[in-house]
């Protein structure tokens, strides 16, 4: 049977489809326009998954979708998404009516993680923690090729816990979460707050690796605050591995200097925690979203 995946993201929506043996067959990739509102991203969707569809002449298939936060076990609605306007909103329902079938939805960093335990960096390993580094910073827990997603579908999130209660203001409400200092927007707003200039996060690496020094002091603090958020969730689970995904595990610094503040954090007298960089690429998670369908 044919396996559909989508991803949805703040920016794009990726779709892929996966045949009877989980080779790829299809991709495509749209913008998800999420200016012009919750509307208008169920009917992209729509459009997306009725173009991965046909691929295949609409054979018997499982769906899976991943998004940006996740469906309140207790109120069927979709919470703590970083695109906004998602929150509050019973994308789940609204998607299957749309679409007239049933499918599951699950968080995209979770998505991200069993790919890549499955499939990925973290094959033959028990106990994975994925991270998703990009837009926001999201995380994902796999133990034995399972997700752990807890009661309150929060199990992971280690993106807003709080490392500064006097830090940034978040989306989310609270002060100095992760997100706001180690994804790629944290560190855009930490560049812009202390310069008053507005530079993409590529930029800002690119001004750290040629030793520029406003990106330099700014990236420090990147290191830093990577190093105590992430030795927090290893001495909380102490994971066989760290797999890290998102536009932010591109750069190359993170698996040196960004390690060795994870070794200075750990609650251990050596960090034996691999932390590694995802090999599915950009698909994994809509690989993930297909692995988990219905």
């Amino acid at each position: 049977m044919f396996r559909v995946g989508i991803d949805l993201g703040g920016t794009k929506i990726e779709g892929i489809v996966l045949d009877e043996s989980g080779r790829e067959l299809f991709r495509k990739r749209i913008e998800t326009q999420k200016e012009h509102g919750y509307r208008h991203i169920l009917q992209r969707t729509q459009t997306l998954y009725r173009a991965l569809v046909e691929t295949f002449g609409n054979e018997p298939h499982t769906f899976g979708m991943g998004t940006p936060g996740a469906i309140s076990p207790r109120t069927g609605l979709l919470k703590n998404s970083n695109t906004l306007c998602l929150n509050g909103q019973p994308l789940k329902a609204d998607l299957e009516q749309l679409l007239g079938r049933k499918f599951q939805i699950e968080n995209d960093a979770n998505c991200f993680a069993l790919a890549e335990a499955l499939r990925g960096a973290g094959k033959g390993k028990a106990l994975v923690f994925g991270v998703i580094l990009g837009t926001g910073c999201g995380g994902g827990i796999v133990y034995k090729g399972e997700l752990i997603k807890g009661p309150q579908a929060i199990a992971g999130e280690w993106g807003h816990m709080s490392i500064n209660p006097d830090g940034p203001l978040c989306y989310c409400g609270q002060r100095g979460c992760v997100e706001t200092y180690i994804s790629g927007s944290g560190v855009e707003a930490r560049y812009a707050e202390r310069y008053g200039e507005k530079r993409s996060f590529v930029e800002i690496a690119d001004g750290y690796e040629s030793r520029e020094p406003g990106a330099v002091k700014v990236m420090q603090g990147f290191f830093r605050n990577f190093g105590r958020s992430l030795a927090n969730v290893i001495d909380l689970l102490d994971p066989d591995v760290v797999i890290l995904g998102g536009g932010v595990s591109k750069f190359g610094a993170i698996y040196s200097e960004g390690m060795t503040e994870v070794a200075r954090f750990v609650f251990s007298d050596g960090l034996e925690t691999p932390i590694v960089k995802h090999q599915l690429g950009d698909s994994a998670g809509g690989i993930g979203a297909a692995l988990i369908g219905i």
